[in-house]
């Protein structure tokens, strides 16, 4: 739009002084609200997939379905979070040395889900990596709470006691 009233008013010459990379990054710069539009709206589309999954459980194939909905709904729901923070920001925060292994956890259980559900056509596999990717994403998620990991090891280790 801004580009548009430039052109309009005749101002059109101070594009021209600009490198390439400015004006790419004024053009795929989303503003503030539609972040947080494109953030609901992935994250709720996400939620709504696994919820789906859950739905479908008890059809005939119903827990590869389940599988494979719940995976793809996680994977929107975490991918939600580039919208707010910018792809880059996201994967180095995802990264980052407190959280890469529940990072990788989580990653390598998303494609173990698919796989047990799609390659191997094993529900009873799925479902198990399905629960375990559950516990991951959670424990990847507490990660972004200080002193949440730690609390909840407290909590179990007192449990275990």
């Amino acid at each position: 739009m801004d580009k548009l009233k430039k052109v309009l008013s005749g101002n059109e010459e101070e594009d021209e002084d600009k490198g390439i990379v400015a004006q790419m990054n004024e053009v795929t710069t989303l503003s503030w609200g539609t972040r947080i539009k494109l953030f609901l709206l992935c994250f709720i589309l996400g939620a709504f997939l696994s919820i789906l999954g859950t739905c479908l459980i008890f059809l005939k194939n119903g827990l590869v379905i389940f599988a494979v909905l719940y995976t793809i709904g996680n994977i929107l729901s975490l991918a939600s979070t580039c919208f707010l923070m910018g792809p880059c920001n996201q994967l180095k925060k995802m990264f980052a040395k407190t959280r890469i292994i529940a990072t990788i956890l989580v990653l390598v259980m998303f494609v173990l889900t698919l796989v047990c559900a799609l390659a191997i056509h094993n529900a009873a596999l799925a479902i198990l990596c399905c629960i375990i990717q559950f516990l991951a994403l959670t424990w990847y998620s507490l990660s972004y709470i200080p002193y949440a990991r730690d609390l909840v090891k407290k909590c179990f280790g007192s449990c275990l006691e």
